[in-house]
């Protein structure tokens, strides 16, 4: 047996009384491009966070109706309008990324990229929130 090959017993989909040959000697391409989209996505994500913090409308605090400052009641539309640009393109990398993963795992001993599923699951909850809260 080669040096570079390991043995495996578990959770490879066989019985477990003769050990397989784990084959996989480095991330192919299509692993790269899930972790790309994945880092995208997620990249997307934050920036999202963060034009949405400029788009919400403004909080009520007393000390602002104190002081008499002007509060925003309503979302800014150019920016809720890349803001919902930018989690249809988030949400649609990490899909991406999850359905590239599916045909790419083979194994039971391969792990389910939960941190994908919750991002498109959050990017999902967010897109019908601003759209029932700006409509």
């Amino acid at each position: 047996m080669d040096e570079n090959q390991i043995m495996t017993t578990a959770g490879d989909g066989k019985s477990n009384s003769e050990p397989r040959i784990d084959r996989r000697k480095s991330p192919d391409l299509w692993r790269y491009t899930q972790i790309a989209l994945a880092l995208i996505s997620w990249l997307l994500f934050l920036i999202a966070l963060i034009l949405s913090y400029y788009a919400a409308p403004d909080h009520d605090y007393g000390v602002l109706r104190y002081y008499g400052v002007e509060i925003r009641q309503f979302w800014l539309t150019p920016l809720t309008g890349y803001l919902y640009m930018l989690l249809w393109l988030s949400a649609l990398g990490s899909y991406l990324a999850l359905m590239t993963d599916k045909y790419r795992r083979r194994r039971r001993s391969d792990n389910t990229n939960y941190s994908l599923i919750f991002l498109l699951t959050v990017n999902l909850t967010w897109l019908v929130y601003i759209l029932v809260k700006t409509h």
